[in-house]
């Protein structure tokens, strides 16, 4: 399921690009994250179970909120991720490192994210305790 997900970040200036797994940044996402650290995360439907559309959208509000406060956060892009026959709304954020980003993640109930460093690739990061399939 994560593997096959296309992961889609708004443009600043409109349009979309998109993130695969093993595969560095597009470049317009590379201008953007320069050298630094940058995630692709959402609290919709925490450990992969379907909830209603009004708490997901409350958890999401919660995880952009929690991304606002973090001092190291220097970006935040709205994003959604595409799956074979569902979508969620997600947030691609720039400069914060795994150790936070792991805490911010589950902290919404979420199995794993993607993440990646200056031109390196995108990776899918799974969270102690949660089971890969």
């Amino acid at each position: 399921m994560f593997q096959a997900t296309d992961y889609r970040v708004r443009l600043p200036r409109g349009g979309w690009a998109t993130i695969r797994i093993g595969e560095p940044l597009p470049a317009a996402l590379r201008v953007l994250a320069g050298t630094q650290p940058w995630g692709f995360v959402t609290a919709w439907n925490p450990r992969a179970q379907a909830c209603s559309r009004q708490r997901n959208r409350h958890a999401q509000r919660q995880l952009l909120a929690a991304l606002r406060a973090s001092p190291g956060c220097v970006a935040i892009r709205p994003a959604l991720g595409v799956g074979d026959r569902w979508r969620e709304p997600s947030l691609f954020l720039i400069g914060l490192d795994t150790a936070a980003l792991d805490v911010l993640a589950a902290r919404h109930g979420q199995l794993a994210y993607v993440h990646g460093e200056a031109g390196g690739p995108a990776r899918l990061r799974w969270l102690q305790g949660s089971s890969q399939p």
